[in-house]
């Protein structure tokens, strides 16, 4: 065999490898793109519960009018494993539990869409909670270390909102005898709620003292030593609990 065909061969053997080696990563690549979504819808009743316990990631969860709730989410690698459960009217989500005894988990980022009437129960680790346009019994976000919670045009008689570190912004009606709590250790709460609300508050602002009630502001409600204010607006007939270790509370009238 001559120089030039040997050359050849060794040229066509080099470029064989070279191309089986793209394949393979580009395969791979892909393989690990498919693990990183996911998609999922079911049906759901007019009272439907969506109750979800992420670890890390931003949790967005979007009122609609369809009898049916969408779920998707975007995992970062190591990729989650996601296994959601159905029953009696309440869709679970728990990736602590479906991911226990491993160490390493990438953020999952959700975006959910359930009816109008739903309720929806949320916590996190950490990673921001948006929930907009629901208007079932309850609202529940909760973070156990940081992120916001943005509730938007929220009408449920039941609203529970706590964080350590981040800022929790409501905006949404004030229901006859509903209950309202706000928690948080550092950061700003604002409630942006209608005028003729009616409700009892009891706000706790201990190391900032930065209560500010707004349009709120009446002879029925007591500011004391300016770290409390205890008081009633309109009957009474709500109760809305706010408490801010190191932050702000502010009422905006809606």
């Amino acid at each position: 065999m001559n120089w030039n065909l040997k050359k050849f061969f060794t040229f066509r053997k080099a470029t064989i490898f070279l191309l089986t080696v793209v394949f393979f990563f580009v395969s791979s690549a892909m393989g690990i793109s498919a693990q990183k979504n996911f998609a999922r819808t079911y049906p759901a009743s007019k009272n439907v519960r969506l109750q979800l316990t992420n670890r890390t990631g931003t949790v967005t969860v979007e009122g609609w009018d369809k009898e049916e709730i969408s779920i998707s989410a975007f995992m970062e690698a190591p990729a989650a494993n996601i296994e959601p459960r159905s029953l009696s009217g309440t869709i679970d989500i728990n990736l602590v539990k479906d991911n226990q005894g491993r160490n390493e988990v990438g953020n999952v980022n959700f975006l959910i869409k359930v009816p109008f009437s739903s309720s929806v129960d949320i916590e996190t680790r950490m990673g921001n909670l948006n929930v907009s346009n629901v208007r079932g019994g309850l609202v529940r976000a909760h973070i156990s270390s940081e992120g916001d919670i943005t509730l938007t045009n929220i009408n449920a008689d039941n609203v529970a909102a706590e964080n350590v570190i981040g800022d929790i912004f409501f905006d949404g009606t004030i229901a006859s005898s509903g209950n309202y709590r706000f928690t948080s250790t550092r950061g700003n709460i604002n409630l942006r709620i209608p005028f003729n609300s009616s409700f009892r508050l009891i706000a706790t602002a201990p190391s900032t003292r930065n209560i500010s009630l707004g349009d709120f502001a009446n002879s029925g409600m007591r500011f004391g030593d300016g770290r409390r204010v205890v008081g009633q607006n309109g009957d009474g007939s709500a109760t809305i609990s706010v408490t801010n270790q190191r932050g702000s509370i502010s009422f905006i009238r809606r």
